[in-house]
Protein backbone atom coordinates (compact mmCIF):
# COMPACT_ATOMS: atom_id res chain seq x y z
CA UNK A 1 0.00 0.00 0.00
CA UNK A 2 1.25 3.56 -0.80
CA UNK A 3 2.12 5.68 1.97
CA UNK A 4 -0.19 8.45 2.39
CA UNK A 5 1.75 11.71 3.85
CA UNK A 6 -0.42 14.49 5.73
CA UNK A 7 0.51 17.44 4.27
CA UNK A 8 0.00 20.28 6.41
CA UNK A 9 -2.71 23.16 5.81
CA UNK A 10 -0.39 26.75 5.59
CA UNK A 11 -2.97 29.70 6.56
CA UNK A 12 -3.75 31.79 3.98
CA UNK A 13 -1.96 34.95 4.10
CA UNK A 14 -4.67 37.13 6.05
CA UNK A 15 -6.22 35.28 7.99
CA UNK A 16 -4.07 34.80 11.33
CA UNK A 17 -1.53 37.23 10.31
CA UNK A 18 -3.77 40.28 10.60
CA UNK A 19 -5.30 39.80 13.80
CA UNK A 20 -1.83 39.17 15.44
CA UNK A 21 -0.62 42.79 14.25
CA UNK A 22 -3.74 43.97 15.27
CA UNK A 23 -3.67 42.67 18.58
CA UNK A 24 0.41 44.38 18.90
CA UNK A 25 -0.78 47.56 17.70
CA UNK A 26 -3.53 47.74 20.32
CA UNK A 27 -1.32 46.41 23.32
CA UNK A 28 1.17 49.75 22.18
CA UNK A 29 -2.15 52.03 21.99
CA UNK A 30 -2.56 50.80 25.71
CA UNK A 31 0.84 51.23 26.81
CA UNK A 32 1.06 55.06 25.57
CA UNK A 33 -2.23 55.69 27.43
CA UNK A 34 -0.91 53.88 30.45
CA UNK A 35 2.82 56.05 30.17
CA UNK A 36 0.74 59.25 29.40
CA UNK A 37 -1.64 58.62 32.58
CA UNK A 38 1.73 57.95 34.41
CA UNK A 39 3.62 61.01 33.91
CA UNK A 40 -0.18 63.42 33.85
CA UNK A 41 -0.02 61.93 37.54
CA UNK A 42 3.69 62.51 37.79
CA UNK A 43 3.36 65.92 37.06
CA UNK A 44 0.42 66.78 39.24
CA UNK A 45 1.93 65.06 42.26
CA UNK A 46 4.88 67.70 41.61
CA UNK A 47 3.49 70.88 40.91
CA UNK A 48 0.93 69.79 44.13
CA UNK A 49 3.92 69.93 46.46
CA UNK A 50 5.18 73.33 44.60
CA UNK A 51 2.63 74.84 45.26
CA UNK A 52 1.99 73.71 49.26
CA UNK A 53 5.86 75.11 49.52
CA UNK A 54 4.75 78.13 47.73
CA UNK A 55 1.75 78.30 49.92
CA UNK A 56 3.67 77.97 52.93
CA UNK A 57 6.23 80.73 52.06
CA UNK A 58 3.00 82.93 51.48
CA UNK A 59 1.58 82.00 54.62
CA UNK A 60 4.32 82.88 57.10
CA UNK A 61 5.20 85.86 54.82
CA UNK A 62 1.46 87.33 55.45
CA UNK A 63 1.88 86.23 59.56
CA UNK A 64 5.29 88.06 59.76
CA UNK A 65 4.28 91.43 58.02
CA UNK A 66 0.75 90.69 60.04
CA UNK A 67 2.99 90.65 63.53
CA UNK A 68 4.78 93.67 62.05
CA UNK A 69 1.82 95.48 61.89
CA UNK A 70 0.28 94.91 64.99
CA UNK A 71 3.47 95.59 67.37
CA UNK A 72 4.07 98.78 65.27
CA UNK A 73 0.07 99.80 66.32
CA UNK A 74 1.04 98.58 69.82
CA UNK A 75 4.16 100.43 69.88
CA UNK A 76 1.98 103.60 68.52
CA UNK A 77 -0.48 103.19 71.39
CA UNK A 78 1.70 102.53 73.91
CA UNK A 79 4.75 105.96 72.93
CA UNK A 80 1.08 108.07 72.97
CA UNK A 81 -0.43 106.35 76.08
CA UNK A 82 2.73 107.83 77.85
CA UNK A 83 2.42 111.23 76.97
CA UNK A 84 1.80 114.24 79.15
CA UNK A 85 -1.21 116.68 78.18
CA UNK A 86 1.35 119.13 77.21
CA UNK A 87 2.85 116.29 74.24
CA UNK A 88 -0.62 115.41 73.76
CA UNK A 89 -1.36 118.94 72.73
CA UNK A 90 1.63 119.29 70.54
CA UNK A 91 0.51 115.92 69.01
CA UNK A 92 -2.63 116.85 68.16
CA UNK A 93 -2.18 120.25 67.02
CA UNK A 94 0.31 119.17 64.72
CA UNK A 95 -2.44 115.88 63.37
CA UNK A 96 -4.92 119.15 62.97
CA UNK A 97 -2.03 121.20 61.19
CA UNK A 98 -1.39 118.66 59.01
CA UNK A 99 -5.16 117.98 57.60
CA UNK A 100 -5.68 121.68 57.41
CA UNK A 101 -8.47 121.68 60.02
CA UNK A 102 -6.54 123.92 62.95
CA UNK A 103 -8.80 126.60 61.39
CA UNK A 104 -11.86 124.45 62.90
CA UNK A 105 -11.28 122.99 65.40
CA UNK A 106 -9.16 125.04 68.37
CA UNK A 107 -6.97 122.64 70.88
CA UNK A 108 -5.92 124.10 74.05
CA UNK A 109 -5.27 122.42 77.65
CA UNK A 110 -6.31 123.34 81.01
CA UNK A 111 -7.10 121.69 84.34
CA UNK A 112 -9.18 118.99 82.59
CA UNK A 113 -6.95 117.99 80.08
CA UNK A 114 -6.52 118.39 76.54
CA UNK A 115 -9.57 119.89 74.82
CA UNK A 116 -11.16 120.54 71.35
CA UNK A 117 -13.78 122.71 70.49
CA UNK A 118 -16.35 122.40 67.67
CA UNK A 119 -18.14 125.37 67.19
CA UNK A 120 -21.91 124.50 66.44
CA UNK A 121 -21.96 125.40 62.70
CA UNK A 122 -19.86 122.64 61.35
CA UNK A 123 -21.93 120.09 63.41
CA UNK A 124 -25.55 120.65 63.75
CA UNK A 125 -28.39 122.90 62.56
CA UNK A 126 -29.62 125.73 64.87
CA UNK A 127 -31.52 124.26 67.48
CA UNK A 128 -31.36 120.77 66.59
CA UNK A 129 -28.92 118.00 67.95
CA UNK A 130 -28.83 115.90 64.80
CA UNK A 131 -25.09 116.25 63.49
CA UNK A 132 -25.00 117.56 59.82
CA UNK A 133 -22.82 115.30 56.88
CA UNK A 134 -20.16 118.20 57.07
CA UNK A 135 -19.52 117.41 60.31
CA UNK A 136 -17.85 114.01 59.76
CA UNK A 137 -14.45 115.32 57.85
CA UNK A 138 -14.23 116.89 61.25
CA UNK A 139 -15.37 114.45 63.71
CA UNK A 140 -13.89 111.02 61.76
CA UNK A 141 -10.07 113.16 62.42
CA UNK A 142 -11.26 113.30 66.24
CA UNK A 143 -11.91 110.25 66.47
CA UNK A 144 -8.74 108.28 64.77
CA UNK A 145 -6.95 110.72 67.16
CA UNK A 146 -8.57 109.28 70.23
CA UNK A 147 -9.16 105.67 69.44
CA UNK A 148 -5.31 105.25 69.82
CA UNK A 149 -5.55 106.47 73.47
CA UNK A 150 -6.48 105.07 76.37
CA UNK A 151 -8.09 108.27 78.19
CA UNK A 152 -11.65 108.86 79.39
CA UNK A 153 -13.04 111.42 76.53
CA UNK A 154 -15.89 113.79 78.44
CA UNK A 155 -17.82 115.46 75.78
CA UNK A 156 -19.96 118.84 76.80
CA UNK A 157 -22.73 120.05 75.21
CA UNK A 158 -22.76 123.87 75.53
CA UNK A 159 -25.49 126.46 73.97
CA UNK A 160 -25.94 130.31 74.28
CA UNK A 161 -28.66 132.25 76.44
CA UNK A 162 -31.40 132.65 74.32
CA UNK A 163 -34.11 130.18 75.80
CA UNK A 164 -35.10 127.21 73.35
CA UNK A 165 -38.71 125.31 74.08
CA UNK A 166 -39.89 122.55 71.80
CA UNK A 167 -41.23 118.98 71.67
CA UNK A 168 -37.73 118.14 71.25
CA UNK A 169 -35.57 120.10 73.76
CA UNK A 170 -37.83 121.97 76.45
CA UNK A 171 -34.63 123.47 77.63
CA UNK A 172 -31.14 124.64 76.07
CA UNK A 173 -29.98 121.49 79.39
CA UNK A 174 -31.98 119.19 77.30
CA UNK A 175 -30.38 120.19 73.89
CA UNK A 176 -26.62 120.71 74.90
CA UNK A 177 -26.62 117.32 76.56
CA UNK A 178 -28.20 115.56 73.51
CA UNK A 179 -25.72 117.19 71.18
CA UNK A 180 -22.82 115.65 73.79
CA UNK A 181 -24.64 112.62 73.06
CA UNK A 182 -25.05 112.60 69.84
CA UNK A 183 -21.37 113.23 69.21
CA UNK A 184 -20.34 110.39 71.23
CA UNK A 185 -22.31 107.78 69.53
CA UNK A 186 -21.18 108.84 66.07
CA UNK A 187 -17.63 108.63 67.12
CA UNK A 188 -18.37 105.02 69.44
CA UNK A 189 -19.92 103.49 66.56
CA UNK A 190 -17.83 104.65 64.19
CA UNK A 191 -14.48 103.74 65.51
CA UNK A 192 -15.00 100.78 67.53
CA UNK A 193 -14.69 102.88 70.64
CA UNK A 194 -15.93 101.21 74.07
CA UNK A 195 -19.00 103.81 75.20
CA UNK A 196 -17.50 103.14 78.88
CA UNK A 197 -14.85 105.36 77.54
CA UNK A 198 -17.35 108.75 77.25
CA UNK A 199 -19.06 111.13 79.35
CA UNK A 200 -21.88 113.24 77.67
CA UNK A 201 -22.45 116.35 79.99
CA UNK A 202 -24.96 119.15 78.98
CA UNK A 203 -23.96 122.47 79.99
CA UNK A 204 -26.96 124.81 78.72
CA UNK A 205 -25.71 128.20 78.63
CA UNK A 206 -24.17 128.11 82.11
CA UNK A 207 -20.42 128.35 80.99
CA UNK A 208 -19.64 130.99 78.06
CA UNK A 209 -16.84 132.07 76.15
CA UNK A 210 -18.59 135.15 75.28
CA UNK A 211 -20.52 137.64 77.38
CA UNK A 212 -22.47 139.69 74.95
CA UNK A 213 -25.76 140.27 73.00
CA UNK A 214 -24.00 140.69 69.61
CA UNK A 215 -24.67 137.21 67.38
CA UNK A 216 -20.76 136.88 66.02
CA UNK A 217 -20.24 136.72 69.88
CA UNK A 218 -22.74 135.00 71.49
CA UNK A 219 -22.60 132.11 68.52
CA UNK A 220 -19.14 131.09 69.88
CA UNK A 221 -20.67 130.16 72.68
CA UNK A 222 -22.72 127.10 71.09
CA UNK A 223 -20.22 124.73 70.63
CA UNK A 224 -19.51 120.92 71.86
CA UNK A 225 -16.07 120.68 73.97
CA UNK A 226 -14.30 117.19 73.39
CA UNK A 227 -12.10 116.40 76.59
CA UNK A 228 -9.06 114.13 76.96
CA UNK A 229 -8.79 113.57 80.28
CA UNK A 230 -5.31 113.56 81.75
CA UNK A 231 -4.19 110.39 82.57
CA UNK A 232 -3.65 110.97 86.26
CA UNK A 233 -7.07 112.63 87.05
Amino acid sequence: MKSRKRRLRRPKRGEDGGNVKWLVTFADLITLILVFFVLLFSMSHINSGKFQKLVGSMDKTLASEKTKDVHSKESQGEAQSKMNSDDLLAYIKGKLKKNNLDDKIAANKDSRGVVLVLQEQILFPTGEASLVPESRPFLNKIGEIIKELPNVIRVEGHTDKRPIRNSYYPSNWELSTARASSVIQYLSETYNINSSRFVAIGYGDTKPLKISNQEEEMKKNRRVEIVISDLND
